[in-house]
C-alpha cells in the first residue's frame, strides 16, 4: 500500500522577518499586488515590528474582509496598510469597519496608471478616515515607515529604531555630487 502524502497546509498569510505577534496588517486585493506591497512589509521589518499580509478583496471577497479586519485588534493588530488599484475600495470598506488607522497605497495598473486609485483612496467621506500614499512601491514604503511612527509613540524600541531610519538615511546624502 502506497503512503498517502498529506495534503499541503493552505497559507493564509505571508509573515515578517520580525518575531512576535503582528501590529500591522498589509492587506491587498490581488496577489499580484505583492511586489508593491513588500515595500510596506520590508520598511516595518527595518523597524522591529511584526506584520502580516493577506490577499483580502473587498469586492471579491467581503466575507473574508469582514471576518479578518473587525477580529484583527483581538489578535494584535494596532494598524492596517491598504493596498488596491483602479476601483481602490478596500482602504475606505476596511476603515468604515474599523477604529484603527488605516493608510491606503494606491496601486497602478489602471488605463490612468494609479490615479483613479490615487482619487479614490484620497476622497473619503468626513468621518471615515484614510491616510493616503503615493502611489505604487513608495507610497507603500512610506505607509510602512508611518506606521513605524504612529507606533512609536507608545514604544520606546519603536521610536529608537525610526530615529535610526532616520539618521541613517539622512548620513546617507552627499554634501556633493560625486
Amino acid at each position: 500500500m502506497a503512503a498517502r502524502k498529506s495534503p499541503a497546509k493552505k497559507k493564509t498569510a505571508v509573515r515578517s522577518k520580525t518575531k512576535g505577534t503582528p501590529r500591522v496588517a498589509i492587506l491587498m486585493g490581488s496577489a499580484n499586488d505583492w511586489p508593491i506591497m513588500q515595500a510596506a512589509g520590508d520598511a516595518l521589518d527595518g523597524l522591529g515590528i511584526a506584520w502580516e499580509a493577506k490577499v483580502i478583496s473587498a469586492h471579491r471577497t467581503p466575507q473574508r474582509h469582514h471576518d479578518y479586519v473587525t477580529t484583527a485588534e483581538d489578535r494584535g493588530i494596532e494598524a492596517f496598510i491598504c493596498g488596491a488599484g483602479m476601483a481602490a475600495h478596500l482602504a475606505g470598506v476596511t476603515a468604515a469597519l474599523t477604529h484603527l488607522p488605516v493608510l491606503g497605497v494606491p496601486l497602478p495598473g489602471s488605463a490612468v496608471d494609479g490615479m483613479d486609485a490615487l482619487l479614490a483612496t484620497v476622497q473619503m467621506p468626513g468621518g471615515i478616515p484614510v491616510a493616503t500614499f503615493a502611489i505604487g512601491k513608495a507610497g507603500a514604503k512610506n505607509a510602512g515607515l508611518f506606521a513605524g511612527a504612529m507606533l512609536a509613540g507608545g514604544d520606546a524600541k519603536v521610536r529608537k529604531a525610526v530615529i535610526g531610519f532616520r539618521e541613517k538615511q539622512t548620513a546617507g546624502v552627499p554634501e556633493s555630487p560625486a
